[in-house]
């Protein structure tokens, strides 16, 4: 297996320091827009692993397809990987379809609300752009494996061992993701990229029922407090958009799939400020005669989310709540969790643990795929393949598994 990286940010620089322990591929190209950037991680995974040389840097810019193609097919890549924002998924994907590659992203192809009724009905749906094209995939023998991070991602995967291992009838698929991360010095400080931030928690949140379909909500609707595994405890959770949702119910029979997200009421207001003022417009505007995204603004006056570890501190979770009927008959809830503490990524990988988690779970994919453990061709989500290699690997603490264990609680 031969990977192009593209985007070596906080989740891209964690991908390769994960990667690094594995010996499933034999060339990692990390490219950026930033050669620079690609080239830190470079270094510091050669610093902390000075034998490692599959990796190398390289330049690409990620909004042209045939750059991403014309860099495939330099290094004979099989699988784009793609970490960058999710405004870049379509050049990406066109790029590694072009190329003969097959694909992963951690965030699907962007939506866009519907104009006259945001609120009431759904415009174009997160990874619409890309299951339009999923014959085409078929057709050419190739894999996109999409939303294959943590959320969307391990959620996915725990949809599936749910409905075949956990319930006969499942009432509700519910993310829940939740916190209490702490950045030392700053007052405001998000552990991910804010452009993606503003881009899921403003837009209109969409839940799926059998009955009616995907339809959509206000931002930050249906509040609710969530208990929290790992130390975090209790937290407010709203509904926020989210591929997750568009995902399960192609793949898993469900009554419902919502998520929600624990941001806290500070978060929230932010937020609200940042639109009320325009300033999650990614529309560039003129200023003193050179045209500026407002967004791209907020991104750049904000410190880098990969910069933060050594600040850090608290524990993230990522999950999923399921109700419904277990296969005994009787009704049954649980939680299925991933729950990372930033002082154990950033001591075993020098990544921050919001970054960490997000990365490992496309490494443990593309390691099933080239086993042969996994397989498919098409447009396809993590549902669509068997959960248990995939639980089994990221749990396990023997030399060939992760070490990174999930969870499953009765509740």
């Amino acid at each position: 297996m031969r990977i192009l990286l593209v985007g070596a940010g906080g989740v891209g620089d964690a991908f390769a320091r994960i990667a690094a322990r594995r010996d499933f591929f034999e060339a990692l190209v990390i490219a950026d827009f930033d050669l620079t950037r690609a080239q830190r991680t470079v270094a510091a995974v050669r610093e902390r692993y000075p034998d490692e040389r599959r990796m190398t840097a390289a330049r690409v810019d990620a909004s042209d397809s045939a750059a991403v193609t014309a860099l495939s097919k330099e290094h004979a890549i099989t699988h784009v990987m793609n970490a960058v924002d999710p405004r870049f998924v379509m050049p990406i994907f066109t790029g590694a379809f072009d190329a003969g590659a097959d694909y992963l992203d951690m965030a699907m192809s962007m939506s866009r609300p519907n104009l006259e009724r945001p609120y009431a009905q759904t415009g174009v749906k997160l990874g619409d752009e890309q299951f339009a094209r999923s014959a085409e995939w078929e057709d050419a023998g190739r894999l996109a494996l999409v939303g294959m991070g943590v959320e969307p991602g391990l959620s996915d995967v725990f949809a599936r061992y749910a409905a075949d291992h956990l319930f006969s009838e499942i009432d509700e698929l519910g993310v829940r993701d939740g916190g209490n991360l702490v950045v030392d010095g700053y007052d405001f400080a998000p552990s991910f990229s804010i452009w993606t931030t503003i881009e899921e928690c403003l837009n209109p949140p969409v839940i799926w029922e059998r009955d009616r379909g995907w339809y959509v909500t206000e931002p930050f609707s249906e509040p609710e407090v969530f208990d929290f595994p790992g130390g975090i405890g209790p937290v407010e959770c709203v509904n926020v958009e989210h591929e997750e949702v568009l995902l399960m119910p192609r793949w898993v029979d469900a009554r419902r799939v919502t998520f929600k997200y624990g941001l806290g009421t500070e978060f929230i207001d932010v937020l609200r400020t940042l639109h009320k003022l325009g300033l999650d417009s990614t529309e560039p505007v003129s200023v003193n005669g050179r045209a500026v995204s407002p967004r791209d603004v907020v991104a750049a006056c904000l410190p880098n989310p990969a910069t933060l570890g050594d600040r850090m501190s608290g524990a993230t979770c990522a999950g999923l709540w399921v109700t419904g009927m277990g296969n005994d008959g009787q009704p049954r809830e649980v939680y299925l969790s991933h729950v990372v503490d930033n002082a154990d990524s950033m001591r075993d990988y020098g990544a921050q643990c919001v970054v960490w988690q997000t990365a490992i779970d496309p490494v443990v994919a593309l390691e099933l795929l080239a086993s042969g453990r996994w397989s498919g061709i098409g447009v396809l989500g993590p549902e669509a393949f068997d959960a248990v290699p995939f639980l089994d690997l990221l749990g396990s603490d023997a030399p060939s598994g992760y070490a990174s264990p999930w969870t499953l609680q009765d509740r």
